[in-house]
């Protein structure tokens, strides 16, 4: 595969262009993992510093749902994530790319970067997932209706021997059939979109197309990537969020190593 490690030029400065996505195999992928692994080692406070607003914001949903009862405030915290996401996962991608380059990292400076994607087009990238996400919960609960609509229910949360029943187990499995759809598009979309309008001035539909275009070229080694990366989020979850305190930073640096391979700009 093409040499595209060494660095490329600043976003401010980088001229517009049309990428080609490359053919990865194993080593790209081990690469950009123990990348990934190595940026985090170096600055475990700056991947700490942009994983709490997630560590946070789950237990903040968390203490909602169960504690106060309060389901319908999930909704719109739910709707917040996909917002910042773009923003907080730019800052992984900035430290990655200073340290790429041998540049000091310094906090101001780095949030300083950060601040200014409001003016490029990362807010375009965030209103698409948050246009995805409040599609996904559409979809979720029409399939919902249409299995259980005439489901005697008082509240889910305390009858679950619904989803026992033929009904359920029908809803559960087309659900699931959907939802693996829906985010297999939504991995294609952003895999290395994201990085990419950090580091190049490029509209979001280069981005997203380019990034839907290496996952055409590598369909099995990417689509394994994502399961990777959907496995070490659940075990980030389950530990009660904390997991995501290690979890979020190394998949962050991994990501914008992984698009620094699949991408040649020349």
């Amino acid at each position: 595969m093409a040499d595209t490690t060494g660095m490329q030029p600043h976003p401010q400065t980088a001229p517009r262009a049309v990428p080609e996505v490359l053919e990865l195999d194993l080593a790209d992928l081990r690469h950009a993992l123990g990348s990934g692994w190595r940026d985090f080692l170096a600055e475990p406070f700056y991947g700490a510093f942009f994983s709490l607003v997630y560590v946070i914001g789950g237990w903040l949903v968390v203490f909602a749902f169960t504690v106060k009862g309060q389901v319908w405030w999930t909704l719109p915290a739910g709707a917040g994530f996909p917002i910042l996401g773009p923003f907080i996962a730019c800052g992984f991608y900035e430290i990655s790319r200073r340290r790429e380059a041998a540049t000091p990292l310094v906090l101001r400076e780095i949030l300083g970067v950060v601040f200014r994607q409001k003016d490029r087009q990362i807010p375009s990238m965030a209103v698409v997932i948050v246009v995805f996400f409040l599609f996904w919960n559409f979809l979720a609960h029409m399939i919902f209706a249409l299995f259980l609509g005439q489901a005697t229910l008082v509240n889910v949360s305390s009858s679950l021997g619904i989803f026992a029943t033929g009904q359920g187990l029908s809803m559960l499995a087309f659900g699931t059939a959907v939802g693996a759809a829906l985010a297999t598009l939504f991995y294609a979309l952003t895999v290395v979109s994201l990085p990419m309008l950090l580091d190049r001035d490029v509209d979001f539909v280069t981005a997203m197309l380019t990034s839907v275009a290496l996952v055409r070229t590598n369909p099995v080694l990417m689509l394994g990537w994502g399961a990777m990366i959907a496995a070490a989020l659940f075990l980030g979850m389950v530990t009660g969020f904390l997991g995501l305190l290690l979890v979020l930073p190394v998949l962050g640096h991994a990501s914008w190593h992984l698009y620094r391979r699949a991408v040649d700009w020349q």
